[in-house]
C-alpha cells in the first residue's frame, strides 16, 4: 500500500500537486475533509489520517451531541484511510487531488459509525446473494450571484429549461463541464432549471459505491468552478421558501446473472422488479427519513412541486416519489430504473444507497407486490379521494421522520445501535435549533452548509 500510495505521490508532485484533501460526509450530508501535504499520502495510505470520534455527532450547526451510545465524550480517535483507487487530480484547483475516505479503528478494524463502510458491505452482501445495482444520481441547485445578506440572487432569471438562461452563466456551465470530465465524472447532461438560477445535471450510472462518491467529488467540481467564476451555489433542499426546491434524485436498478431486474416497458416492470418498488414503498417513511432528513428536506415535500409528497408510485409520473423510468425500443429495455425524488443533499449518500437497497431488495426476496401505479398528482385530489386510496402524506416533521424509522426494523438493523444512534441525536439537534425559528430562518441559516 505505502508503495503504491509513493509512487502515486511522485504522479501527483508531476502535475503540479501539493496536497491531497480526504473527504467524508457527516450525518447531514455535508462533506468533511483532511488535507496532507503529497509526501504524506504513503503515510495516510498505510495508517490513516487522525480524526476526531465527535464528527459522527456533528449537527448541521456543528453543534457536538454528546449522548448518543457510545459517544457520550470527546475522547477517542478514529483514522482516515483515503481510497488510493478514487484518487484525482482536481482540475478546478490544480494544486490539490481529492480522495474519499473510509474510517476506521486505531487498529484498522471497521468503525461502527462509518457510513462509507456500510455501503460497502451492504454491497458485498448483496452480491453474496447474487445482486448488484447501478445508480445514478440527478443534482439540482441554485447558483447565485453575491449578496451583503447571504440571500439567493438568481444568476439568471428566465426562461426556464431554455439555452437563453444559461447564457448568463456560460463560463460557469463551461467550466463545469470541463472540470467535471477531468475529474472522471461522467455527465449525462445539464440544463437550466424550472427555479430561478436552478441547474440540473446528471452523473452517469455507476455502481453504488461510485456513485456515492461521485456525488461527493461533483460538489467539489462545482463549488471550484463556481468560485472562479465569482457565483454561489446552494445545495440545500429548499434555499428558500421562495425558490425552487433541489432535489438529489436517486436513480436504481437492481440486476441478478446479468439481467435488469426492472426491465419491461411501458406496462411497468416484472414481477421482480415490481417487488423491488413495493419494498421502497412499504418504507418510504422510514426510508426518506434516511434520503431527506433534514428541515429543509421535508419544507421541500410541497405537492405539486415534483418532490413526491404522497406515498405512491407512478410510471414515468413526476410528481410520484417512487418514479418507474421505463425502458423502450430506443434506449433499451435495461434503461429501465426506479427514481426516488425524495433523496437530497442533506442525505449522506452512503447511508441512503445503503437504505434504498435494503429496503427495495428486501420486497423482491418477500415477493411484495405493490398497489396500482397512479397517474396524476394526489395533491390535486379531495382528501376523501386520497383516504379511499390508502394515500398519505410522508412525515413533514423530525418526530414522525423519527418515528418511522425507529419502526422500521429492516432499516435499524442496517444501521446498527452507533450509527443510528449518533444519526437520531443530530436530528433531534437540528429539530430543536429549528422549533422556535421561523421555518424561512433556518432555510437561510443552512442554505450554504453542503
Amino acid at each position: 500500500m505505502a508503495e503504491r500510495a509513493g509512487r502515486l505521490a511522485e504522479q501527483l508532485r508531476e502535475q503540479g500537486v501539493a496536497g491531497v484533501t480526504v473527504v467524508w460526509a457527516d450525518n447531514n450530508g455535508i462533506p468533511r475533509s483532511r488535507t496532507v501535504p503529497v509526501a504524506s499520502l504513503p503515510q495516510a495510505a498505510q495508517t490513516g489520517i487522525g480524526v476526531s470520534t465527535v464528527f459522527s455527532i456533528f449537527d448541521t450547526n456543528d453543534g457536538i451531541q454528546y449522548g448518543a451510545p457510545g459517544r457520550e465524550t470527546p475522547s477517542g480517535d478514529v483514522r482516515l484511510v483515503p481510497d488510493l483507487d478514487r484518487l484525482t487530480p482536481l482540475a478546478g484547483q490544480p494544486g490539490l487531488a481529492w480522495a474519499p475516505g473510509t474510517q476506521v479503528t486505531v487498529d484498522g478494524s471497521p468503525w461502527p459509525w462509518d457510513q462509507r463502510s456500510l455501503l460497502a458491505s451492504t454491497v458485498e452482501a448483496l452480491a453474496g446473494r447474487g445482486y448488484s445495482a447501478l445508480v445514478g444520481y440527478e443534482l439540482e441547485f441554485a447558483v447565485s450571484l453575491p449578496s451583503e445578506d447571504g440571500a439567493v440572487v438568481p444568476a439568471y432569471r428566465s426562461p426556464a429549461y431554455s439555452p437563453h438562461a444559461l447564457l448568463e452563466i456560460d463560463a460557469f456551465v463551461t467550466d463545469v463541464l470541463r472540470d467535471a470530465e477531468a475529474n472522471g465524472l461522467r455527465i449525462g447532461q445539464l440544463h437550466a432549471e424550472y427555479g430561478p438560477g436552478q441547474v440540473e445535471l446528471s452523473l452517469g450510472a455507476a455502481d453504488p459505491l461510485k456513485a456515492a462518491d461521485d456525488q461527493l467529488l461533483a460538489r467539489q467540481t462545482v463549488l471550484a468552478a463556481a468560485a472562479r467564476h465569482g457565483v454561489r451555489v446552494s445545495f440545500a433542499p429548499l434555499p428558500s421558501l421562495n425558490l425552487a426546491g433541489n432535489g438529489w434524485h436517486a436513480h436504481t436498478s437492481l440486476w441478478r446473472d446479468g439481467t435488469n431486474l426492472l426491465a419491461g416497458g411501458e406496462e411497468g416492470p416484472g414481477t421482480a422488479g415490481s417487488g423491488y418498488i413495493a419494498g421502497l414503498l412499504r418504507d418510504l417513511p422510514a426510508l426518506a427519513a434516511i434520503t431527506a432528513p433534514s428541515i429543509g428536506s421535508m419544507a421541500r415535500l410541497r405537492p405539486g412541486f415534483f418532490a413526491g409528497a404522497f406515498g405512491f408510485w407512478g410510471i414515468e409520473n413526476r410528481e410520484a416519489p417512487v418514479r418507474y423510468v421505463a425502458g423502450s425500443p430506443l434506449l433499451g429495455l435495461d434503461h429501465a430504473n426506479v427514481e426516488l425524488k425524495v433523496s437530497d443533499a442533506s442525505a449522506n449518500p452512503y447511508l441512503a444507497l445503503s437504505a434504498i437497497l435494503t429496503a427495495g431488495v428486501a420486497g423482491v426476496e418477500e415477493n411484495l407486490v405493490p398497489p396500482a401505479p397512479i397517474d396524476s398528482d394526489p395533491g390535486t385530489w379531495k382528501k376523501k379521494e386520497r383516504a379511499a386510496a390508502g394515500l398519505e402524506m410522508l412525515p413533514t416533521t423530525q418526530a414522525d421522520q423519527e418515528a418511522a424509522l425507529l419502526a422500521c426494523p429492516r432499516l435499524t438493523d442496517l444501521l446498527g445501535p452507533e450509527r443510528l444512534g449518533a444519526f437520531l441525536a443530530v436530528r433531534r439537534s437540528d429539530a430543536a435549533f429549528a422549533a422556535d425559528r421561523e421555518t424561512e430562518d433556518v432555510l437561510a441559516a443552512w442554505r450554504w452548509r453542503y
